[in-house]
């Protein structure tokens, strides 16, 4: 076992997630489909103040691309949807490892058998509606009874969710980013759950994913990518390594080991020889899988971050979306942004660097950069900067902005 700097396991991290240089363009639909499966799960979020999580985080991956191609790849049959990380778009390959979590009832918010037992005659009408007439979306069912809970949603909105979360629907496609749902048998013809894996395997298989998608993987950092069980899963990592499915290593400053998937040995030698150069600045979703794990982006990039969106405004340091800024292998700061598409303009309405970040020109021309690019992806090519801290970065920012349009 050898060790690494702090800065080679971040370079790891960020070249196992396709975040260590800019990417290559122009993009086509099948990196779409690559970039998933390098991350193994594309987080949703209906949030668009800039665009919509999944189509930003492919965007930091991918650069300018046509975001209808997500929409046409789930269409296609080639990703579907499920609960992962949270609510994801997965490759297709992997819905046999999700078909296991569905029978086992081990997904989502409801006790979706004690749900649908109770909800016999509205699941069962729901369930002879679209064998009747095809594909729904619950737009598509009157404003009936809510149902409380977090979101209040309509009753006929939860049984279409809980049949779902036990799959017997799947997300045929996306409408207006609404999900349009239908049997499971029309999505997925042919499928037979004598090829679901054990609920052993299933565990097994996804610690060994969420390593190999991390980079490089503290103990306490893998649960999170695959929402698995916590018991027993330090025993599991060191189980792995000692069969070799895993390698350990460690890094300067940790007293837990970190593990590493054979599949990363090649990048996991270019980081111990410093051979990994990080040169890429761009603007990360709140829910890309580089900062969603609050505890991994402290511990390896000492940044300490969370989204507000669900803080109370008063209670608020950074703004309601704040996207992280990560320049050259670091997370240097966030701003709160805000896309006005008709206006076809893109307000930072606040930026902050970290109080230990040299604010220099390079740095702002990086994100200058940076910004000018996404807001450009977004067809909002005005950029205006509102406040920055420090202050003295205000200016600068503003002209560089404002000359490289």
């Amino acid at each position: 076992m050898f060790t690494l700097s702090l800065s080679a396991a971040r370079n790891l991290a960020l070249a196992a997630q396709g975040l260590l240089s800019p990417p290559p363009a122009p993009a086509t639909k099948t990196d779409v489909l690559d970039a998933i499966r390098r991350m193994g799960v594309l987080q949703i979020d209906t949030i668009h103040v800039v665009a919509r999580s999944p189509y930003l985080t492919l965007f930091t991956r991918l650069g300018d691309y046509d975001p209808n191609w997500l929409d046409e790849l789930l269409a296609e049959g080639r990703l579907f949807e499920y609960w992962a990380h949270a609510a994801c778009f997965l490759p297709i390959e992997d819905y046999p490892l999700q078909r296991r979590t569905m029978l086992n009832g081990v997904r989502g918010w409801y006790d979706a058998p004690k749900w649908i037992e109770e909800h016999a005659d509205l699941v069962n009408g729901i369930l002879a509606r679209i064998r009747a007439e095809g594909a729904v979306r619950s737009a598509d069912f009157e404003n009936h009874k809510p149902s409380g809970g977090w979101w209040n949603w309509k009753e006929e909105k939860v049984a279409l969710e809980v049949l779902h979360t036990t799959g017997e629907l799947m997300i045929a496609r996306r409408e207006k980013f609404q999900r349009v749902y239908d049997l499971r048998e029309r999505v997925l013809p042919g499928w037979d759950d004598a090829n679901a894996p054990s609920a052993d395997e299933v565990r097994r298989e996804l610690v060994l994913r969420s390593v190999e998608k991390l980079g490089l993987a503290r103990p306490n950092w893998v649960w999170d990518y695959y929402r698995l069980p916590k018991t027993g899963l330090s025993a599991l990592l060191r189980e792995l390594a000692a069969s070799g499915e895993l390698i350990e290593t460690a890094v300067e400053g940790w007293e837990s080991p970190a593990y590493v998937h054979p599949v990363n040995t090649a990048l996991l030698e270019q980081a111990r020889n410093d051979a990994l150069q990080p040169t890429y600045t761009t603007l990360l979703s709140p829910f890309d899988p580089l900062v969603w794990d609050r505890v991994r982006a402290r511990e390896l990039f000492d940044f300490d971050y969370m989204i507000e969106c669900y803080t109370p405004a008063p209670k608020r340091r950074y703004g309601y979306f704040s996207l992280p800024i990560l320049r050259r292998g670091a997370l240097v700061g966030r701003l709160d942004a805000k896309a006005y598409r008709q206006e076809g303009r893109f307000e930072v309405r606040s930026l902050y660097f970290e109080p230990d970040v040299s604010v220099d020109d390079g740095l702002l021309d990086d994100v200058a950069g940076a910004l000018l690019r996404c807001a450009a992806w977004h067809k909002t090519p005005r950029v205006e900067v509102q406040r920055s801290q420090p202050e003295e970065a205000l200016e600068v920012l503003k002209k560089r902005v404002k000359r490289e349009e």
